[in-house]
């Protein structure tokens, strides 16, 4: 038995929140065990002013964390799985997924209700290249400004006046208790959310069998089951966690139905594409949710916004 467990996170009030919801899962399975939180700066928290989508996307965040996990300077890392890598690193892989909640998204205001109480022109802030498809589709009167930093910088940017409205995941602003800011939750027929959203993940190195072994016992096999499927979409479609791609599943009694959009940045086209499938299927599920998706042209506006 183990007497220590050391977690990597980033030291965003968000991320602290989620190392810590996990020390406490430990902790409450395992009352002798000693676990350690490793706060982080990454080299995307040094750019929070700068578009993702253009400084190497969400793997900013993550490598560093893994780097931590080869060196054995920490045993496993802690993510929202929405801001992991389409692929991981050699030999390192999630042990555990925590049961999904809040996945949708969630429009913040001062002033209004809803999108369609925003008048024209009026700039919306999000960093999400899916998000602004989405906004640019159902309200091509509006304006996507670029909307970076933690969820209390986001918040205080609006306060300042810079946007009438933004968009946050729900799961962020659920667990910083910050639910009395949300005007208005988007169900997935207006904006699916992104691969993973409200999932978060453990990961650990496939040699830390110790580690590994402890950790597997808080998995959840239902989010695990929908996330296999999501992710093998965004596989498929060679997608990427800053890329205008959604995929949603949920188990329907003894199926699994996934959703998947992609779409152009402009809003122009939405791509979307759906199958249900026996639970013991979720892989190929999202195998052949991402060639419908393909069929329809998928690849390509994937591949113009990679050129951009």
């Amino acid at each position: 038995m183990l007497n220590k467990i050391r977690i990597a996170t980033r030291k965003s009030p968000l991320a602290m929140w989620q190392a810590y919801h996990v020390q406490s899962l430990l902790k409450n399975k395992y009352p002798n065990l000693e676990v350690e939180i490793i706060g982080m700066v990454t080299e995307g928290d040094r750019h929070l002013e700068t578009s993702l989508s253009k400084k190497g996307g969400k793997g900013m965040f993550i490598k560093e964390l893994e780097k931590t996990l080869y060196e054995n300077t920490a045993d496993i890392a802690v993510h929202s799985m929405k801001d992991m890598m389409v692929s991981l690193p050699s030999n390192l892989d999630i042990a555990a997924v925590l049961p999904r909640k809040y996945p949708y998204d969630v429009f913040i205001s001062n002033k209004f209700s809803n999108l369609n109480e925003v008048p024209a022109g009026g700039e919306i802030g999000t960093s999400s290249l899916r998000r602004q498809a989405f906004v640019k589709h159902f309200f091509p009167n509006l304006k996507v400004k670029l909307l970076r930093g933690n969820v209390n910088t986001r918040l205080k940017k609006l306060d300042a006046g810079e946007y009438a409205g933004i968009i946050l995941a729900h799961a962020g602003v659920a667990r910083l208790d910050l639910l009395s800011r949300v005007k208005y939750i988007f169900s997935p027929e207006m904006m699916l959310p992104a691969i993973g959203q409200g999932i978060i993940g453990i990961e650990c190195h496939q040699k830390n069998t110790k580690v590994w072994h402890l950790v597997s016992q808080l998995n959840d096999i239902k989010s695990e089951i929908c996330l296999t499927a999501e992710r093998a979409m965004n596989l498929a479609l060679e997608g990427g966690c800053q890329l205008p791609v959604a995929g949603y599943a949920v188990i329907d009694e003894d199926q699994i139905w996934l959703r998947g959009v992609v779409a152009s940045p402009d809003g122009r086209k939405i791509l979307f594409a759906e199958k249900r499938d026996g639970l013991e299927f979720s892989e190929r599920l999202g195998f052949d949710v991402a060639k419908q998706l393909i069929a329809q042209g998928a690849a390509d506006i994937i591949a113009q916004v990679k050129n951009e």
